[in-house]
């Protein structure tokens, strides 16, 4: 059953290449939606598909990559629009 989920990623994420690492995983667990920087430092997250591979990646996030210091991870869960093709970066 597809889902949704509105995610915002809070700490050092921004210029540590969180976005890529986001899509890059989004395209490994086949989930469509986007990634992009928000103007207060945050990283906000829109996903769609099966609810188990967007645990996944929300799993994958609370990490992140290498040189990121994610301090906190705020999910929603929605219904999803099925408006996305893919996954991209904003």
């Amino acid at each position: 059953m597809s889902t949704a989920a509105h995610i915002v990623v809070r700490g050092l994420v921004q210029g540590v290449g969180f976005r890529y690492f986001v899509a890059r995983n989004a395209d490994r667990f086949n989930i469509r939606g986007y990634v992009k920087n928000l103007y207060n430092g945050d990283v906000e997250i829109v996903a769609e598909g099966e609810r188990g591979p967007i645990e996944m990646l929300i799993k994958e996030v609370k990490v992140g990559p290498r040189s990121a210091q994610v301090a906190d991870c705020i999910i929603e869960w929605a219904n999803p629009a099925n408006s996305f093709k893919g996954f991209e970066i904003r």
